[in-house]
């Protein structure tokens, strides 16, 4: 056997372990890119280069397309073929759409949940808020929008509809950024963990017309601050 086919087979477990380490890199890339936008580390208009990336994240340029792709496809990037990749603009119509979607499926989630009257959920909700209310005080807005996403997807899970949870989660990276801008404002954190108490307690009460109402005040919330946050950050929303 010629000494290049056995340096061929040798080689040959190297590139299967690269190729299973991109494919492990690729979602952990893109929850961390993700992340990184919504919460503004990266804002609107932020170049990304694939080399760049590769080199903070220790993985070759694979998981990264891969990450950038599917950010394009959530709309959080804009993507110039032989030019350049950016974090997109805040598109508003896109984050009203969320908005719709997330109130449709949402009021029947909490309106199911308060026919139950499960108590031991409600319970189970009140302990993160209690971290909501921890981070509130210290400041901590990254923590305290993992804590809100926290409150719903329980939400989502109570009622068996996690997968309906990452289509909504798919289509909120507008919303949610526009959110992040808004969260600063004096008292918007305590008025998410008020509703939420509301919401909780309703729930735990039997009560859903009530949890419907503090729902729905709680997701209008943002939009209606609409004007005051794009005078605020002009230079992050589009339309």
């Amino acid at each position: 056997m010629a000494a290049s086919q056995i340096v061929s087979r040798r080689a040959l477990p190297r590139s299967v372990d690269r190729l299973d380490r991109d494919r492990q890199a690729a979602p952990q890339v893109f929850e961390r890119l993700r992340g990184m936008i919504i919460s503004l580390e990266l804002p609107p208009g932020s170049p990304l280069s694939r080399a760049a990336l590769a080199g903070q994240f220790g993985v070759s340029s694979t998981p990264i397309r891969d990450a950038l792709m599917r950010l394009e496809e959530e709309g959080l990037v804009d993507v110039f073929p032989q030019y350049a990749t950016v974090v997109s603009r805040v598109d508003v119509r896109l984050a009203q759409q969320a908005h719709f979607l997330r109130q449709a499926v949402e009021l029947e989630i909490v309106r199911m949940l308060a026919m139950r009257r499960d108590e031991a959920f409600a319970a189970e909700l009140h302990a993160t808020i209690v971290r909501q209310q921890q981070f509130a005080k210290a400041g901590d807005f990254e923590k305290f929008m993992a804590a809100d996403n926290e409150f719903h997807a329980q939400l989502y899970a109570a009622t068996d509809k996690q997968d309906i949870w990452l289509l909504v989660r798919s289509r909120s990276g507008h919303i949610d950024r526009l959110r992040r801008l808004h969260l600063p404002s004096p008292g918007k954190a305590q008025d998410i963990v008020r509703h939420h108490k509301l919401i909780a307690k309703a729930i735990g009460a039997g009560e859903p017309e009530a949890a419907q109402k503090h729902l729905r005040t709680h997701l209008s919330g943002t939009l209606s601050e609409l004007d005051q946050i794009r005078s605020r950050h002009p230079e992050y929303l589009s339309n």
